[in-house]
């Protein structure tokens, strides 16, 4: 079942001698469950085309669906809703509230919908990820690779059609990056999450089923796996 479709997506910046080509045509199709790696260099329009998925920004041209939905036709509330509720996202900055526990962290997408959690798929989350015994603790209280567990955790509190995560392991080492990766391979084989990591790391992108080259805004290949 197909969750993302892009199509012809162009996105120009200024005009004239300071017109810059972002993305040049983009055709994608991920179907649930997927867990797919988008690698480029820097500058090769990977970054534009995440913001683009996570309907921060639109496109200059062509369209992208979203489970059924045409960002292109949602207006600026209507998308931050639509990203709260549709698409998880997780960054290489963790970008925790350090006032909250982590378990209000994890629950923040919900209580900003005033929503209350479905207790048994909320303790399946903090307990694939392994923080169930942190869940009172302060993000201060957490390594780099915890802190980074609860943003994946929170990223798919909502069940999103989608989670995006850009440069997730960026500011890990190498043990602690090993195991974001384990998790969100543990996220989609285990929660059935589909998953579109953004990365210009090779190692990194070896870890999805699936491999897309991005290059001068351009998908250049796009590998199947396993």
């Amino acid at each position: 079942m197909e969750i993302l479709k892009c199509e012809g997506v162009k996105k120009v910046y200024g005009s004239g001698d300071n017109r810059t080509v972002a993305l040049d045509g983009i055709n994608l199709s991920v179907d649930k469950g997927e867990f797919v790696a988008i690698i480029g260099a820097s500058g090769s329009g990977k970054s534009t085309l995440l913001h683009i998925l996570g309907s921060v920004d639109k496109p200059t041209d062509g369209k992208v669906i979203i489970d059924g939905t045409d960002l292109s036709q949602l207006n600026q509330t209507q998308a931050a809703i639509f990203r709260r509720r549709k698409v998880g996202l997780v960054y290489q900055f963790y970008n925790l509230i350090p006032t909250l526990t982590v378990r209000k962290n994890i629950l923040m997408p919900l209580a900003l919908d005033r929503k209350k959690p479905n207790q048994e798929y909320f303790e399946k989350v903090v307990s694939s990820l392994g923080i169930a015994d942190r869940l009172e603790a302060l993000p201060n209280q957490l390594s780099g690779g915890q802190q980074q567990r609860v943003a994946i955790a929170r990223s798919l509190i909502y069940r999103p059609a989608l989670l995006l995560a850009d440069e997730p392991t960026g500011n890990l080492d190498q043990k602690n990056s090993k195991e974001v990766m384990d998790m969100l391979k543990l996220s989609n084989h285990n929660l059935k999450q589909t998953i579109i990591l953004i990365t210009h790391d090779e190692k990194v992108a070896l870890e999805a089923e699936r491999i897309v080259t991005v290059e001068d805004g351009r998908i250049i290949s796009d590998e199947k796996r396993r």
